[in-house]
């Protein structure tokens, strides 16, 4: 597989890494870094100040979400997580969910979007 065919992109391999370290805080903005974009899965860092958030939307794939450092909010159909390092949460598909930087928080999102059968 050439290089302009890797699927996982933005991102060191054969290298032991620390995903929050992928990401860098940056005042007053929700910085993110997307390593795989495609019609079945999406995989991407991000790093919310402190009070930046994602507005309530829907997606038609389920998103679990990793805290990496920090502390987020996590809204599921009006419900209220709190997700802290190490913890995760699935975002359910087509169900409105928001991500609030609590206090500055990292986290990985990976949704899986449905495909259909060949």
């Amino acid at each position: 597989m050439s290089e302009d065919q890797t699927i996982l992109k933005n991102i060191n391999k054969a290298e032991v890494l620390e995903l929050k370290e992928q990401v860098s805080y940056m005042d007053h903005q929700i910085v993110s870094r997307t390593l795989v974009q495609n019609e079945s899965v999406s995989i991407t860092l991000f790093a919310f100040d402190k009070d930046e958030e994602i507005s309530s939307h829907e997606s038609t794939g389920d998103a679990f979400v990793t805290c990496l450092d920090g502390t987020g909010e996590i809204t599921i159909d009006q419900e209220v997580f709190i997700l802290k390092e190490g913890q995760s949460i699935v975002m359910p598909a087509k169900h409105p969910h928001a991500v609030f930087g609590k206090d500055k928080f990292k986290m990985v999102l990976v949704v899986v979007f449905p495909t259909k059968l060949k």
